[in-house]
């Protein structure tokens, strides 16, 4: 080193401060590049010259410079397919599309306790804005299959068939399989009103609008109000929309769950939630397969139904009732038999048992919970196969019984669900207005014996009336 050079000074620690700074404070250019409206076909939006990752928010310009909202379902080589979340009245030929980069996240929080939201998360019970802590994706996040809790204690929901015969468990998920007409949201809003669970999460998706304030005022009531969320999105949302009302129903059963809270899902109905997917498949070129239900359909019931049951160590849980709509009264019926492979169990209502009279319309011989026999005593659960053999075997003889052609001694196994039979239907059957706790249910099984010469048959145990006004409200689909 020359002597004659000025010596090396360190640089000033001010100075480094100060370029710091305004590095924090320099961002990179954000260039948003907007696309057009080239083809509008049925629900299907196409758009070209710009990019944007499928399940993107996408504005299109609108009539009066209001945008309306969009969401990427698709792409197919330079274009993409959008779908409306709302109205589609007053767009015009290339119309402007601009890619937010956002994808959708919904408002989640102890605030939603007691409120009325639609797919989007906006309220619908006119309480102002829905105070929330953080906001969640739709999508929700994956468990570890291995780090799931396994199904151990049971969940009581009110409902004493249900609780005696097809025990539910804390994390399980159940079909409620119903055509229309069977007493399907009464049933529904009995387990809000009386289950044990922490936080309800009711979905309502689908289905008729005027449904949504008579099954939040006559059958939730202020009591299940209380501790419930109800998300509704009806049948004249976008299918996109209800899509979406599914999803944040879901993501918002597992925030509570993460909180450590059991929480009880009720969604109706995952049919209705299958066909806004085949709308949206259909729409954007997706061939049909069984009964029109394109193969995503098949895709995304599964991706859905798994986000429900228990959580980490440590965690909540969601135990999940989805209805599902058989049509025509089939069983076969595509979407019923995808749910029946995939979910922890099944509750079948019987239309012949609702026009007779008989609610809840339970078919106990076609309904089985899968994990009753890991969170039920062996007592419990000899009592509830004897019930059920006993059922079974009445309405195999009944046609003889009915015209006297049975003769009693015959068949000792036949001779003793004639003496129970009246009891087993008066334990089946329960008013509207009736909880049922899980004791009381398993007590009720348990001491179902037959009548001592000279008693009247079902006099063991007492009658449970089942008020008119029952009745005529567990029709309503």
């Amino acid at each position: 080193m020359n002597s004659a050079d000025p010596p090396t000074l360190p640089r000033s620690p001010r100075w480094i401060r100060h370029l710091s700074a305004v590095r924090e404070r320099v961002e990179k250019p954000r260039f948003i590049v907007e696309g057009r409206l080239t083809r509008m076909v049925g629900l299907t939006l196409e758009a070209v010259g710009c990019h944007a990752p499928v399940g993107a928010r996408c504005r299109v310009e609108g009539p009066d410079g209001r945008d309306i909202e969009a969401e990427v379902v698709g792409f197919a080589g330079e274009k993409l397919f959008l779908m409306p979340i709302g109205r589609m009245q007053g767009i015009v030929p290339n119309a402007r599309v601009t890619p937010t980069g956002e994808a959708y996240d919904v408002p989640v929080g102890p605030a939603l306790l007691g409120r009325v939201l639609d797919g989007a998360g906006d309220p619908l019970d006119g309480k102002g804005p829905v105070a929330h802590t953080h906001r969640t994706p739709l999508t929700g996040r994956n468990i570890n299959p291995m780090a799931r809790q396994p199904i151990r204690e049971p969940l009581d929901v009110g409902i004493r068939s249900i609780n005696a015969l097809m025990s539910v468990g804390r994390g399980q998920r159940m079909g409620l399989f119903a055509g229309s007409g069977v007493g399907k949201s009464v049933l529904l809003g009995m387990m809000t009103r009386y289950t044990t669970a922490d936080v309800i999460v009711v979905g309502l998706i689908g289905e008729r609008g005027r449904e949504v304030k008579e099954f939040i005022e006559n059958i939730l009531g202020e009591e299940g109000m209380a501790r419930a969320v109800v998300i509704a999105s009806p049948a004249d949302d976008s299918p996109v929309m209800r899509l979406h009302g599914a999803a944040l129903a879901t993501s918002v059963a597992e925030y509570f769950r993460d909180q450590g809270l059991n929480v009880l899902l009720l969604m109706d109905s995952l049919t209705r939630y299958a066909q806004a997917q085949r709308e949206v498949a259909l729409a954007i070129g997706e061939p049909p397969a069984t009964k029109g239900y394109p193969p995503s359909v098949f895709a995304k019931i599964p991706q859905l139904v798994e986000r429900a049951g228990n959580g980490d160590s440590g965690g909540g849980s969601i135990t999940a009732f989805y209805t599902v709509l058989t049509e025509g009264d089939d069983p076969q019926d595509p979407i019923a038999d995808a749910a029946r492979a995939i979910l922890d169990g099944h509750v079948v209502l019987s239309r012949e048992l609702a026009e007779s009279g008989h609610y809840p319309a339970i078919d106990v011989e076609a309904s089985i919970s899968r994990a009753m026999t890991e969170i039920t005593r062996d007592e419990h659960l000899k009592a509830a196969h004897r019930f059920k053999r006993l059922y079974a075997i009445y309405r195999q003889h009944r046609d003889l019984i009915s015209v006297g052609a049975y003769q009693p001694g015959s068949d000792p196994q036949v001779d003793e669900a004639i003496a129970l039979y009246s009891q087993l239907i008066q334990f089946l059957q329960q008013g509207m207005n009736e909880p049922v706790s899980l004791v009381e249910s398993i007590s009720a099984l348990q001491g179902l014996q037959p009548p001592e010469p000279g008693v009247t048959q079902g006099s063991s145990l007492p009658v449970v009336s089942v008020p008119a006004s029952g009745n005529t409200d567990a029709s309503e689909g």
